[in-house]
């Protein structure tokens, strides 16, 4: 447990807040290249500020204070008719690169984008896409950086042929086995959880002891400040970033990327929308509506009785936990291992900026942030006496068979 001043530090991301001042140094996802239609000002609410992306003639973008129509809610896309530019406020830079736009908030020049597989891999092999949950960003990304949940939270109790799961987390086999994910997160729900420090952040190792003397191996990543890189599949990652609307909401922004073949960015947006609603890409599955819960297929096919979609599911758990997690009744254990860690690196980079030392901030002291490679973001079933060295072979060996640069 924590107190309510350390907790207010952590969450908080207004401008001149600790945390808030953190996130400003990294690049943020502020919108998607599909949101850019018409050449109009798109709305974006980021970060606690209310802002207009704007493309020039040239084709460059900059986000630009607007002036709020009155009565406006904080998680609200308006028409761009709506939106007024003030011309005497802030202006931040953008890029835009594979289906999503960036903005710099912070001082000075904006840091270079590590070459993280999502930005090198070409757009014929990248999908992105974003959705609304109405909770602070910090529960939403301590789900995705806990190994343990998905056994749990996201547990079937069916197996279906994960041939038919394209573009959908835990529908595929795991590697060197006939075994569904899913059967594996179901019968091995207990990992050892392993942390460690990187360039960009936190690798997170959660190993599933088998029979046999074989053990599942999955490696995600947290990369610093907001977002994670996970495997969705043998095939493709997640890299997802768990981005401020303000301090009672948030958006996820996905890059999926594939190694081998082209993504069917068709069939992925299509899967997508049939969940959520434009312009606002809110879930139709919400709090309102009770995540369209069904105790009968509770009872034979999900844990959570609310569908196959697991975004549906984290959306639920942290939503449920309030807009603001109250953490002064937590009570972290063992498989709490990344969270705990995260914390202490969250608050390491809020002393190093109270004390003037942006430098010592993750990727921010360097000058080669661009060789900074991949992550490694996969899972392999490898003999327990040396999984680790497995599990790397398993992922140089997916990359060597990469049609565009995957080399790490």
């Amino acid at each position: 447990m924590i107190s309510q001043a350390l907790n207010d530090q952590i969450t908080r991301i207004g401008p001149n807040t600790d945390a808030g001042n953190v996130l400003r140094h990294y690049w943020q996802p502020a919108a998607l290249s599909d949101e850019l239609t018409g050449g109009f000002p798109v709305a974006v609410n980021l970060l606690g500020e209310r802002l207009a992306l704007v493309r020039s003639e040239s084709g460059a973008m900059s986000l630009k204070t607007r002036i709020v129509p009155e009565g406006e809610p904080a998680a609200y896309c308006p028409t761009p008719q709506e939106i007024t530019i003030d011309p005497t406020g802030a202006t931040y830079p953008a890029h835009e690169i594979k289906g999503a736009v960036f903005a710099y908030m912070g001082p000075g020049d904006p840091p270079e984008f590590p070459n993280f597989d999502c930005f090198r891999a070409p757009d014929s092999h990248v999908f992105a896409f974003k959705g609304l949950w109405r909770c602070n960003w910090l529960q939403a990304l301590e789900i995705g950086i806990d190994p343990a949940h998905a056994s749990f939270l996201h547990r079937f109790l069916e197996d279906e042929d994960p041939s038919d799961g394209y573009g959908k987390q835990f529908r595929d086999k795991a590697a060197h086995t006939d075994m569904p994910m899913t059967q594996v997160l179901r019968e091995y729900p207990r990992p050892e959880i392993q942390v460690d420090e990187t360039d960009y952040g936190l690798k997170i190792t959660a190993l599933r002891h088998m029979e046999n003397d074989l053990t599942h191996v999955r490696v995600t990543n947290q990369i610093f400040p907001e977002a994670i890189c996970i495997p969705m599949s043998r095939e493709m990652t997640i890299t997802q970033w768990h981005v401020p609307i303000d301090d009672e909401n948030c958006y996820w922004f996905t890059i999926f990327t594939s190694f081998n073949n082209p993504v069917n960015k068709d069939l992925m947006r299509d899967q997508r929308l049939k969940e959520h609603r434009l312009p606002d890409y809110a879930p139709l599955k919400n709090r309102e509506n009770n995540y369209h819960y069904d105790p009968a297929e509770q009872e034979t096919l999900t844990y959570t009785g609310m569908g196959l979609d697991i975004n549906v599911h984290d959306q639920w758990a942290v939503e449920g936990m309030g807009a603001i997690q109250d953490r002064r009744q937590e009570h972290l254990g063992r498989s709490d291992v990344a969270i705990i860690r995260y914390r202490r690196m969250l608050r390491k980079a809020i002393a190093d900026l109270a004390a003037a030392r942006p430098e010592d901030l993750p990727m921010q002291g360097r000058a080669d942030v661009a060789a900074i490679l991949g992550p490694l973001s996969n899972d392999a079933i490898a003999p327990t006496e040396n999984w680790q060295s497995a599990s790397h072979a398993a992922d140089i060996a997916r990359r060597a068979e990469c049609p565009w640069d995957a080399s790490v």
